[in-house]
Parts: structure tokens; sequence; C-alpha cells
């Protein structure tokens, strides 16, 4: 995976991100769609967490000589248990 792919992945869910939460304003008073709304909403979360991680992790392996591609995903737990 490119840094540019990887960078068009974090633009779509930032999008997706958006779109929930104003979603979730709208849908106060549904509590299934609110429920379900910001499910995906901590999931699109997670996910940008773990793009925004793996990108890093390629500029740095790219910024000491290294190969770019050797950066891998990692899971969720773990990016999500990173101290800010």
């Amino acid at each position: 995976m490119s840094d540019e792919s990887i960078a068009a992945r974090i633009d779509r869910l930032v999008t997706e991100e958006q779109d929930l939460r104003r979603r979730e304003q709208q849908d106060s008073s549904d509590n299934d769609a609110l429920d379900a709304d910001r499910e995906r909403l901590r999931a699109v979360e997670v996910e940008l967490d773990r793009c925004w991680d793996l990108l890093r992790q390629r500029r740095a392996l790219r910024e000491f000589d290294q190969d770019p591609d050797d950066a891998e995903a990692r899971d969720p737990d773990r990016v999500e248990r990173y101290q800010q």
C-alpha cells in the first residue's frame, strides 16, 4: 500500500466521520439510528488511528533509508492503547 493510497483512505474516513457526527445530531430522537451511528463512528475512529499509524511507520522507515513497504498495519488494540 502506498502513502497516497493510505492518505486517500484517511480522507474517505474523515469524510465519513464528519457525516456520522452530523447524523448523530440529527438522530438524537431515534435511539436505534443513534446507536448504529455511534458504533460505526467508533469503528471509523479506530481505522483512522490505524491508518495514521501505518503512514507514520512508512515515513519513519523512509527517513532512515529503510523500505517503507516493511511497515505493517498494527492490531487495533495496540494502536488504541498508545499514549497521546
